[in-house]
């Protein structure tokens, strides 16, 4: 079933479209969540609070992507998870890891989750992004928007460790170049 055939079944408040959508995308949301939250457990409840979330937003939103629609929200619920959970315990993990990396060029008062929210800051990130080629772009992604970790991308890709690290490393100043010229100082 079309993306577009699903999201109009959960517009139409028809339970069907969870199912449909449950099936076509569960793997998807809970690898997401299992990348973050670390925990099958954890990761499965998240996946039900995705479709929760989903059901109280669709109406009024009307997704067009529905792949990257369930990512934020996989996304957004399990980093949420993640910090109810480890709440006392901070530090070493690999999103503090991850968001630590990317605060070279955006942190700002509040935390690099807050900032990251920010609409003019995420135009100008996505402007970045489309400027790159398809692989610095996936490599970024990987690691800042699904949190994965280095060893992982590098497997996915066929390449080097260091190589990636290199690839962040450089695209972090880029981004950071990027963000001034914007005049975007953070």
């Amino acid at each position: 079933m079309e993306d577009k055939e699903i999201v109009q079944l959960v517009w139409d408040r028809k339970e069907e479209g969870l199912i449909r959508m449950s099936g076509k995308y569960g793997d998807y949301c809970f690898s997401i969540s299992c990348r973050i939250v670390k925990n099958p457990e954890d990761a499965r409840e998240c996946v039900n609070d995705i479709w929760f979330n989903v059901w109280n937003s669709v109406p009024p939103h009307r997704p067009v992507n529905l792949a990257g629609y369930l990512a934020k929200i996989a996304r957004n619920i399990s980093i949420n998870c993640y910090n109810r959970k480890h709440a006392l315990k901070r530090g070493g993990g690999n999103m503090e890891l991850a968001l630590e990396e990317l605060s070279e060029c955006v942190a700002g008062r509040g935390n690099v989750e807050d900032n990251l929210e920010l609409k003019l800051i995420a135009d100008i990130i996505a402007d970045f992004l489309n400027s790159q080629d398809r692989i610095k772009r996936y490599i970024f992604l990987q690691r800042y928007f699904y949190l994965a970790e280095i060893k992982e991308i590098s497997q996915k890709l066929g390449i080097k460790e260091g190589t990636v690290k290199s690839t962040l490393c450089r695209m972090r100043r880029q981004l950071k170049k990027w963000l001034e010229k914007e005049a975007v100082y953070l």
